[in-house]
């Protein structure tokens, strides 16, 4: 009999954590969802037994350590420099509390650290977006699980509360970007990620845009 696992969520509000936290509750191969999460989540999801929501101040998050003790965690954590409000903002939502909650699942025993990242990260890039994203890979790379997985998605697609109007425009539009630049269903981010959790190989893997709708439909076989 397969041993189930336990997975750490951060993101679950946004576009592709609450998509994972949709799936993973779902999936039988996880027998504890521990959703971190700035408000209540609210909704069905709150209401499933396998769910274990904590409510963090991720600038505190060393005070939550002891729930972050899992099999798997998973960083969904992210914003726009438009609405994080300045660029020093976002660094702090996007790389500094994603490698913090890194460093501290870590040292609770996790073994496999799976990030949303971006397409185009490199830490060499001349845009700060892509930089920023491309310092936090290399930042998690360097503590030394021994399973990360990184997924690079192009723009992202979904319902969002709030009106994004390059999102519209790809929705419309999208088929004629080439390759890996198209963009990608919220829902298959989320699936590849929740399907390489399960599979919890060891190493290092990176997904990039293009490659995430086959990781995806992988979990339906």
């Amino acid at each position: 009999m397969t041993k189930k696992k336990t997975l750490v969520l951060a993101g679950a509000t946004g576009l592709v954590g609450g998509e994972v936290l949709r799936l993973a509750l779902a999936d039988p191969a996880f027998s504890r969802v521990t959703a971190l999460v700035r408000r209540p989540l609210g909704g069905d999801a709150a209401r499933h037994p396998k769910l274990v929501e904590r409510l963090v101040d991720f600038d505190r998050l060393e005070r939550h350590h002891a729930a972050l003790g899992a099999d798997a965690v998973i960083s969904a954590l992210g914003t726009t420099i438009r609405a994080a409000g300045s660029q020093a903002a976002f660094r702090r939502a996007d790389y500094e509390y994603p490698l913090a909650l890194a460093r501290l699942a870590l040292a609770e025993g996790a073994r496999h650290f799976l990030l949303v990242s971006a397409l185009g990260a490199a830490a060499r890039s001349p845009f700060f977006y892509n930089r920023v994203k491309g310092e936090l890979e290399d930042a998690v790379l360097a503590l030394g699980y021994p399973a990360v997985t990184i997924v690079r998605p192009s723009l992202l697609l979904g319902e969002r509360r709030e009106f994004r109007l390059g999102e519209e425009i790809a929705k419309r539009f999208g088929f004629l970007a080439p390759g890996k630049y198209k963009p990608v269903a919220a829902h298959d981010v989320a699936a590849a990620l929740v399907a390489a959790a399960r599979e919890g190989a060891a190493g290092v893997r990176i997904v990039e845009s293009d490659a995430i709708g086959r990781s995806a439909r992988r979990r339906l076989r």
